[in-house]
């Protein structure tokens, strides 16, 4: 599902990667440059079996690093953290009998490498310029920021009409209440109302995960709009 590339570590791989991120602005120098690049996340023994021939570098991150090492043919392999990169101009060679759904050799090798070590992959297309996230049996392509940008406010919109749905609920229910005349039925209702609004804003919180620092007026939007709904449903039950 969906969902499910929101948790867990590729939770981080996102956070890792949003915009206004050091990582982020290698791989954005990169695709600029039009000129391509495969760059492995991980140091694992199990990688490091699949990695032959480049060069041992061992040095700190930079974009500019990242940028200049990516212009050779080979992969960039990096540590858990993106903190350094270890070697570049790697071969990579994993088991060739792991399906990959992809046609391009580079991004093909990234699925499988993904998959066979469970390690992030990004692959940099040079004629796509598209850049795609493989970690395990996950796939993502990033997207561009004004993309996002435009679903997150979609999202806001629709939270907001149904939040103030929510509140009119809230007020028929503390009327029913007050007159003794309170079902079963109208509490579901006001329940299934908080369930939506949370169930939208948990989709909004997914969007400012990958607009990283650009996503500040976003949260603060979503905050204001959410305040007291779970605590309010709690109450309620």
């Amino acid at each position: 599902m969906v969902e499910d590339i929101y948790q867990g570590d590729f939770r981080k791989y996102l956070q890792m990667l949003a915009p206004g991120t050091l990582f982020r602005v290698g791989i954005e120098n990169v695709l600029h440059a039009n000129t391509g690049g495969l760059i492995v996340v991980g140091d694992s023994p199990d990688l490091m079996k699949l990695v032959s021939g480049g060069f041992h570098i061992d040095c700190e991150y930079t974009p500019a690093r990242l940028y200049e090492l990516a212009k050779m043919d080979g992969a960039i392999i990096m540590n858990s953290d993106a903190s350094r990169i270890l070697i570049a101009n790697a071969q990579l060679d994993p088991d060739a009998n792991i399906h990959s759904n992809e046609t391009g050799i580079r991004h093909r090798t990234a699925e499988r490498v993904a998959r066979q070590v469970g390690v992030l992959v990004v692959a940099i297309s040079q004629r796509r310029q598209v850049v795609t996230l493989y970690h395990g049996n996950t796939t993502f392509r990033l997207r561009d920021l004004s993309t996002i940008l435009v679903k997150a406010n979609q999202a806001l919109q629709t939270l907001e009409k149904y939040r103030n749905v929510l509140i009119r609920e809230l007020q028929r229910l503390g009327g029913l209440e007050f007159e003794d005349m309170v079902t079963v039925s109208e509490v579901c209702q006001v329940l299934r109302r908080s369930i939506k609004v949370l169930h939208i804003a948990q989709e909004i919180e997914n969007y400012i995960i990958e607009l990283g620092t650009e996503g500040r007026l976003v949260k603060m939007q979503l905050d204001e709009l959410v305040a007291n709904v779970h605590e309010n449903a709690l109450y309620i039950i």
